[in-house]
Order: structure tokens, then C-alpha cells, then sequence
């Protein structure tokens, strides 16, 4: 049975596809010297694994939990007969971290990135019968140029850095299409006038060449409109006139269907969605369809025990979203990695609010250095995730620290910033969660403050906004709040840990279920009384590894019953009265 056999990319649909997840040959390479000693020509490698799962994973069959400088992965397909004469492509979901991939023996192309996907054309490449696929990952982590995440740049896991996934860890497939095709598709609701903006890339020979777009809502027709390409892009305007809106625990979704044809002959269709809903801002309330709501988040870090960064099945992806939605959470922030989009389709799904964020850790602003590196992987993430309506924020950097508007952090902090605002005008961004802000649209902070009592007094509704939390100077705050909305992006992280496993978590944990319930009450409320702030986040949803904070085990089994937890986070804010 093939592991993850689902389609991997579901707001880009084609019907011509096939899953290259499964058996591979296996080897790793800790000198990264496999290209010197032939192991593009190897007739085989030494071992095997599971794919899409990374070599340390038990999923993987491999389990090798050290550092790999390099990895390589080699197998063979036979195209379905259906692909005979189009245009063939191989697709990554994700390779961590620098990739090269040979068809054949002949190299078709690099990627740098360890966290979004890649696609190489490889039909010049291949011939009749069998092909064969080699793939080459360097992964230097310690090596100081790449952006890690959470991964652990020690040999153990230790404190909030847990097992690296190295190589390939999301789907593996291909596709086939016509010479001229659509090759990206971004999406633009705007509910405010009943519209979405259809924006296609096209590829190929364009003359003669129209888009059609037919939406519908529950298999209901809701309409359909036709234009011809601009150069290599189509345009329409899709006005929508019985409108079913996107909303917190709404996932209200327009099925859409985009057709390529030349003189009325279909040549490229493929399948999307998209949710109906515009965020904007009145005062400190963030509104979404013009109604405030409260974003009650929780921190996902998305590991998994057996799968690390790769979920076992999709239904585990969705089951993390229906654990969060039983304790009263309406969304997440998704910390220090970026889902896959299977994850972004079932939060599109259900109506779960993601900030999506880049794995920023590894990743030194104050060297000049980075800001290409980091940028060419950061813009590729927003490209990927603009059109999913679950996405309500974005946070390319977290916690870093310096003054606020001097030096080269600051020039990384506002650049970035920039970037992300041209790219999309339509979401918040918060230059940095939790550190010293430059240019920001959202002010939050961290702050892991145990006590309900200093937490009442520091957030009442009117305390002063806390500057610098982390600083170790209060009396001289490194930034200054421009009165943007404000919510304490990470806070809690109260640690539960009955089973007296070893780990670590925020402050003294509690000695009793009553005690802790009692503080996360009292923390939680102090959060919600206040009528200045939009949202909260708390730390963690699971435990991961020795981190012990979660509000289920790692294993996903409730260390609380979610209805007790629910009831407290879920009562309404001061902000949405």
C-alpha cells in the first residue's frame, strides 16, 4: 500500500498524476562525497526506506537519528500509457535541504529549501519503459546557512529543539500535461463586494488561447465566465451572487473548476476552491467578514513520534485540528515549520485560523548573509499559501532581538517585512513574533509568566502595553508601541507531566489537575478581560519530545477533558462584546 497516497497539492488539482511515495533505494552519505564516488550511476544503493517519511523517522524504516551531510534516494517508474506525448513533471513536496535530481543519469535541476515544494520538467529526459529517478539532499544544519526550525543542531534533542528531518519528508509524484498549460493559479476573495479575483499563469503557446472558470457551492452551479490570455497570464473577476462566506468554524467553500481551451478544444483542466472572506482591522478588533473575532490559538509545532515532520496519514493531520477545536481554539499558530498543504486544506475545511510562519531558527538576521537565502524560501512559501482562506497572518521571523531601528537586523526585520506586504496587501504581517519590533502590523509578545495574579495586574484593561518583556533592562524598553492591535502571541506553557517522564516546561509546574486548571483559568482570563486585544496563543498543543507543556501527550491521548479546557477558552472576549 502506498503511504500518504492522497493528492498532495489540493487547491491545485490534476487528474493526471501518479504517486511516487513508497520503496526506495536508500543511502547515506556523510562525507557528501556520493557525486565523486558514482552513486548517480550506482546500480544500487545500500539500503532502503519508506517514502515521504526522513530517514530518522521510525516510519521511515531507517531510524538514523545522526547527522547526515548528504542522502541520496534512487527508484524506477514506468509511465501509465495515458501520459504517452505530453509534458512530464516531477514534483517534491519538500526536501530538506539542498536538492539535485538526476532522470536517467542526467541531471534536470536544484532546489534550495527545505520547506516548500519544487517541480522539475523531466520529459527531454526520459525514453520508453523504465526510468530512473536519483535524488541527492545535503542537509548542514550546523554549518550556519540555512533556516532549521526547531530542528536540533546538537546531536540529541535538548529544550525546544527536537529530531531533524533530513531528505525527502513530504509526497513524491508526477504529472503529465498538454505543451500548454496552467501553471500557477493565485486566488483573491473579497467579500466585502461578492468577488473572487482569478489570477492564472500560463505556460507554453498562448495564441488562441482562454481560460474559463465555473464555481459552484455544494454542487450547486453558481456561475461561470470566460477570458482570453493576457501574454502569460489570464484575469477574471468572478462576481459571486448568492455568496456563502468563510468563517471561524465555517468552512464554507466554493468548489472551482479552471479550463484551458484553444478554438473551443479543452488542452489543460485542473480543480481548486476557494473560501469567501476578507480580514480587516477596527481599532484593535480584527475583523473577519467585518466581525470581530478573537483568536484563540494554540501553538502547533507539527511533529509527529513516528513521522517527525511528516504526518503518518492525512487523517492525523485533520485529527490535530479536531483536538484544538475540542479544547474552544479557533486556530494556530503553525511554529517554526511550514505545513504541508493537506494540513491548509482541512484548517480551509473546518474554519480553523493559521498564522503561517517560515522556519526562521538557523537563521541570523544580523548577518547580511541570509536575507537572500531566507527571502528566496520565504516568498516561495507565500506564493504556495496565498489562496488558502485559512490563512489569516503571516510571520516570517520569530523572537529576534536588537534595537529597534538600527543595524542589519532591523534592515532583515524591515525588508522582510516589505517583501511580504508587496506580495500580499490582504493579510496582516508581524515582522517578528515575540522579539523587538521594526515594521510590524500586529504588536505581540511572549510572555510565560505563571502567576494569574501578576498576569491580571500587567494585562488589565488599563496597563500600559507591555514593550519588552524579554528585556533585561525593563526600565528602558528597546521598542516603542505605534498603537497597533496587540496579542500575546505565546503564553502559558504550563507544564503536566503525571507520568514523571523527563522534560522540561515554563516555570513550576502544578502539583495537582485542579491547580493547573486554575492557572490556565487565570491566565486565560486575564487575556480575554482585556477589550484591547485580539487574540492569544497558547503553549503548546502536544508535548514533543522532552517538552512537556502540552495540553495533550505526544501521543495525542488528552491529559485534560477537553470540555473543561473548552469552557475556559472559549467564553466570549471583551473584544467581541
Amino acid at each position: 500500500m502506498i503511504p500518504r497516497p492522497e493528492y498532495p497539492r489540493p487547491q491545485f488539482v490534476r487528474d493526471g498524476w501518479m504517486n511516487l511515495n513508497g520503496q526506495w533505494q536508500f543511502e547515506i552519505d556523510h562525507g557528501a562525497s556520493g557525486r565523486a564516488r558514482g552513486l548517480v550511476e550506482k546500480e544500487k544503493l545500500e539500503g532502503e526506506i519508506t517514502v515521504p517519511f526522513c530517514p530518522e523517522s521510525k516510519l521511515s524504516g531507517v531510524e538514523y537519528v545522526d547527522f547526515m551531510a548528504a542522502v541520496w534516494y534512487k527508484r524506477t517508474f514506468t509511465l501509465p500509457r495515458e501520459a504517452a506525448g505530453k509534458r512530464v513533471f516531477l514534483n517534491f513536496g519538500a526536501v530538506d535541504y539542498a536538492c539535485e535530481v538526476w532522470i536517467n543519469g542526467t541531471s534536470v535541476g536544484t532546489h534550495r529549501g527545505g520547506y516548500v515544494g519544487f517541480q522539475f520538467e523531466i520529459t527531454s529526459a526520459l525514453h520508453e519503459g523504465e526510468n530512473t529517478v536519483v535524488v541527492c539532499a545535503d542537509d548542514d544544519l550546523r554549518g550556519g546557512r540555512q533556516p532549521y526550525g526547531k530542528q536540533s543542531c546538537l546531536y540529541h534533542s535538548h529544550g525546544c529543539s527536537y529530531t531533524r528531518t533530513t531528505g525527502i519528508w513530504q509526497t513524491v509524484w508526477l504529472e503529465w500535461t498538454n505543451e500548454t498549460r496552467i501553471k500557477n493559479v493565485r486566488l483573491t476573495p473579497d467579500a466585502v463586494n461578492n468577488s473572487v479575483l482569478i489570477e492564472a499563469e500560463l505556460d507554453g503557446d498562448v495564441k488562441g488561447v482562454s481560460l474559463s472558470a465555473r464555481a459552484s457551492f455544494e454542487g450547486e452551479y453558481e456561475t461561470e465566465l470566460e477570458a482570453e490570455a493576457c501574454g502569460n497570464a489570464a484575469r477574471l473577476l468572478m462576481l459571486i451572487e448568492n455568496p456563502h462566506y468563510w468563517n471561524v468554524g465555517e468552512g464554507n467553500l466554493y468548489d472551482l473548476q479552471l479550463t484551458l481551451r484553444r478554438d473551443g478544444e479543452v488542452i489543460d483542466e485542473m480543480k481548486s476552491y476557494f473560501g469567501l472572506r476578507t480580514i480587516s482591522f477596527d481599532g484593535m478588533k480584527c475583523l473577519i467578514n467585518g466581525r470581530s473575532v478573537f483568536q484563540r490559538l494554540i501553538l502547533d509545532q507539527g511533529f509527529y513520534p513516528d513521522g517527525i515532520y511528516t504526518a503518518p496519514t492525512d487523517d492525523a493531520l485533520k485529527g490535530d485540528i479536531e483536538r484544538s477545536l475540542a479544547m474552544g481554539f479557533n486556530g494556530a499558530r503553525l511554529h517554526q515549520k511550514v505545513f504541508e498543504p493537506r494540513f491548509l486544506y482541512w484548517a480551509d475545511r473546518l474554519g480553523y485560523l493559521c498564522w503561517g510562519e517560515m522556519a526562521s531558527w538557523g537563521a541570523d538576521p544580523k548577518d547580511g548573509w541570509i536575507l537572500p537565502a531566507f527571502l528566496d524560501e520565504w516568498v516561495e512559501v507565500l506564493h504556495r499559501d496565498y489562496s488558502a482562506p485559512s490563512i489569516v497572518g503571516w510571520c516570517p521571523w520569530n523572537e529576534t532581538w536588537g534595537e529597534e531601528n538600527n543595524g542589519q537586523r532591523a534592515a532583515t526585520m524591515r525588508t522582510t517585512y516589505r517583501v511580504t506586504k508587496a506580495i500580499d496587501p490582504t493579510r496582516p504581517c508581524i515582522d517578528t513574533s515575540g522579539g523587538i519590533h521594526v515594521e510590524t502590523d500586529i504588536f505581540d509578545t511572549h510572555d510565560y509568566e505563571s502567576d494569574p495574579a501578576v498576569y491580571r495586574a500587567r494585562y488589565a484593561p488599563d496597563a500600559e502595553v507591555i514593550y519588552d518583556r524579554f528585556g533585561k533592562d525593563s526600565s528602558r524598553p528597546r521598542q516603542h508601541y505605534e498603537g497597533q492591535p496587540v496579542f500575546v502571541s505565546e503564553y502559558g506553557g504550563i507544564g503536566w507531566n503525571p507520568e514523571n517522564k523527563a522534560g522540561w516546561s515554563y516555570g513550576k509546574g502544578p502539583q495537582t489537575e485542579e491547580e493547573f486548571i486554575a492557572r490556565y483559568r487565570g491566565l486565560t482570563d486575564a487575556l480575554l478581560d482585556n477589550p484591547h486585544h485580539m487574540g492569544f496563543c497558547y503553549t503548546q498543543l502536544t508535548d514533543v519530545e522532552q517538552e512537556r507543556n502540552g495540553l495533550y501527550y505526544y501521543d495525542r491521548r488528552a491529559k485534560f477533558d477537553p470540555k473543561i479546557i473548552r469552557e475556559i477558552t472559549s467564553r466570549k472576549a471583551a473584544i467581541e462584546k
